[in-house]
């Protein structure tokens, strides 16, 4: 059996400034192997109060260096080698989050690590028990990959933070379990704002037909139209059921 457990739900800066979901991003665990997929502000806090041992973490997987993904990575990094005494756990994370202006893994904690794996587009890696593959390259104003894992013998899709375009859909074909990053209720009248909206996740849940689909990562208008009504419309518009997470939501797989 695996669990996948959000440590938050915020999505976008304001939510995530004011506290008004938690933004630790989400932790997965199978068959011993356990990993945090984008460590936003909080997850060593959230970690602790769902009674979660940090230094028991095989790896890291930041999927963009945005700070709602990334900002507890260094801490993280710090508690499961234990300042440096053990070498252990794996970082995967793209390029840019390790070379040039927008590095985010402290240098001095990089040798702590057992390794450090780039993500790129379209590429397979292997954690323990969890092996898993990224998908296109998101559009999203930094290198961003959506993540698609093997657990527990179930194909789960991560759509994490993107513009909607025809070329994620063949990224996430197969996928029993389907997450949504859906930040915005509608979509935004400016292209510079590269988010889902509740149509574009629609779009693909009724495409790709899941067993299941799950919306996290919520901005206000998200909020505002209350989560767990759009997933309930979802399910009776697309036939496929469609939950909204909240902080310390868990599945089992």
């Amino acid at each position: 059996m695996a669990i996948i457990k959000f440590l938050g739900t915020a999505g976008a800066r304001y939510v995530v400034a004011r506290q008004l979901r938690a933004s630790g991003g989400v932790y997965i665990e199978a068959e011993g192997t356990r990993l945090v997929l984008d460590p936003g502000p909080g997850t060593l806090v959230y970690m602790a109060r769902e009674k979660l041992r940090v230094e028991k973490l095989s790896g890291i997987i930041v999927t963009h260096v945005h700070l709602d993904h990334s900002a507890d990575l260094n801490i993280l990094v710090d508690a499961i080698t234990e300042g440096g005494l053990k070498k252990r756990g794996t970082v995967f994370i793209p390029r840019e989050g390790l070379y040039g202006e927008n590095a985010v893994l402290l240098p001095y904690l990089r040798p702590y690590l057992q390794r450090i794996e780039i993500l790129g587009a379209q590429k397979e890696f292997r954690l323990g028990e969890i092996a898993f593959r990224t998908s296109v390259r998101h559009h999203h104003p930094v290198e961003t990959y959506g993540i698609v894992m093997e657990v527990s013998g179930k194909r789960v899709g991560f759509v994490v933070d993107t513009l909607y375009f025809k070329g994620l859909l063949e990224s996430y074909q197969g996928c029993d379990l389907l997450i949504f990053n859906v930040v915005r209720f509608k979509p935004h009248p400016s292209p510079q704002v590269q988010h889902l909206s509740v149509a574009n996740v629609k779009e693909m849940v009724e495409i790709l037909r899941p067993e299941r689909a799950v919306l996290t990562h919520f901005g206000m208008t998200m909020i505002r139209a209350n989560p767990k009504q759009v997933a309930q419309k979802l399910t009776k518009e697309t036939g496929i059921p469609v939950i909204a997470a909240y902080d310390g939501f868990e599945i089992e797989l």
